[in-house]
C-alpha cells in the first residue's frame, strides 16, 4: 500500500503561515481524492480535501485561511495555512479516501 508521510508542522505565532506537506511512497492519486485532518483531542477532524481534477474542499473553520493543492509529478498533497490560530493546534494528517491507513501526522502549534 501507499505510504504517506507528512512534515512541515512546527511553532508559529498566531497570525503566522505554515505550509504543510504529505508526499506519499507511490502514486498520489485517488478516484474519492487526498484530505488533511486534524486532531487536537480525542475526536480526529477533516480540514480539506482535493480531487484528482484539482476541485477542492474545505471545514468552515479554515475556509479562506488554508489552501490545499497537489502536485502531481512528486505525488505531494500541500496545505498552506495561513491566519494561523491558536485553535488550529493540532496534530496534522493526511489520508486517500479510498484506503484506511494514516501517517504519524505532523504537529502544528500556534501560540497566542
Amino acid at each position: 500500500q501507499v505510504q504517506l508521510v507528512e512534515s512541515g508542522g512546527g511553532l508559529v505565532q498566531a497570525g503566522g503561515s505554515l505550509r504543510l506537506s504529505c508526499a506519499a511512497s507511490g502514486s498520489i492519486f485517488d478516484a474519492n481524492g487526498v484530505g488533511w485532518f486534524r486532531q487536537a483531542g480525542k475526536q480526529r477532524e477533516w480540514v480539506a480535501r482535493i480531487l484528482d481534477d484539482g476541485t477542492t474542499t474545505y471545514a468552515d473553520s479554515v475556509k479562506g485561511r488554508f489552501t490545499i493543492s497537489r502536485d502531481n509529478a512528486k505525488n505531494t498533497v500541500y496545505l498552506q495555512m495561513n491566519f494561523l490560530k491558536p485553535e488550529d493546534t493540532a496534530v496534522y494528517y493526511c489520508k486517500k479516501f479510498s484506503y484506511p491507513n494514516w501517517g504519524k501526522g505532523t504537529l502544528v502549534t500556534v501560540s497566542s
